[in-house]
């Protein structure tokens, strides 16, 4: 019963509205303090097709993160009954989507959409948008990288901005991400790693295992750096997947 009322459109969209608002309180009340700022302001400055990388748990706080307008945002969101409301939050804040999941890691032989939307990332990105990604969703492990960044950084030639936010005041929700929820009026800290490059050569696979290797170290060092700034205990990774284990 629950989840028919959760899945009908005006609860929905109340919802949708109630997260939107919430996430535009966190950015407008947050003392917020930037942390690497020289890796993002030559794009800034310059914009043009990149990947912008951040963890799953992390997602309440990353309009926080961005100018607006700067450029076309799209973010990847599942095509599950949650990624619908993940959709009409995106909307709200102005953030286009694409809909389509990783392959869950223990059941490869399933896809999600993530062969049709593939092409579309890569379409954007060339075209000059931002495409934002979680590469450890949608399923985890927490803080692993899927090789879908490192792929889509290959395929296009773009950089893959690195991504980590924190916040004093908090809670963290025991769930696989440890999604946090930003307290509004807090002390926050944003940190821009140094962008990540596609590695080059001549095997394909190899590079795309050192791309996606860069993006989860970078990924997890930017994030530990502002919990610590924050003076809060940094939530560490889940244990690395097996090789064969690790998604799209």
């Amino acid at each position: 019963m629950i989840k028919s009322v959760i899945a009908a459109a005006p609860v929905r969209n109340t919802i949708a509205a109630l997260v939107a608002g919430y996430m535009k309180l966190v950015k407008h009340t947050v003392r917020w303090e930037v942390h690497g700022r020289q890796h993002v302001e030559t794009h800034w400055k310059n914009p043009k097709g990149v990947i912008l990388a951040f963890w799953h748990g992390r997602l309440m706080g990353a309009i926080s993160t961005w100018p607006v307008p700067l450029q076309p945002v799209k973010v990847l969101v599942s095509r599950s009954s949650h990624g619908d409301l993940i959709t009409r939050t995106a909307d709200m804040l102005g953030v286009g989507t694409i809909r389509g999941s990783s392959r869950n890691r223990k059941k490869l032989d399933k896809d999600k959409g993530g062969a049709e939307a593939y092409p579309q990332m890569v379409s954007f990105v060339k075209s000059g948008g931002c495409m934002g990604l979680t590469p450890d969703g949608p399923r985890g492990p927490r803080y692993r990288a899927a090789p879908g960044a490192a792929r889509l950084a290959l395929d296009t030639g773009a950089n893959v901005l690195i991504m980590g936010w924190s916040t004093r005041w908090r809670i963290v929700f025991k769930s696989w991400d440890r999604v946090i929820l930003p307290l509004p009026f807090s002390k926050g800290v944003i940190v821009w790693g140094e962008p990540v490059e596609p590695a080059s050569g001549s095997d394909e696979a190899e590079a795309i295992e050192q791309t996606r290797r860069t993006i989860e170290d970078r990924l997890v060092a930017a994030n530990a750096q502002a919990d610590a700034a924050c003076g809060v205990r940094p939530i560490e990774p889940a244990p690395a997947p097996e090789p064969g284990l690790r998604g799209a």
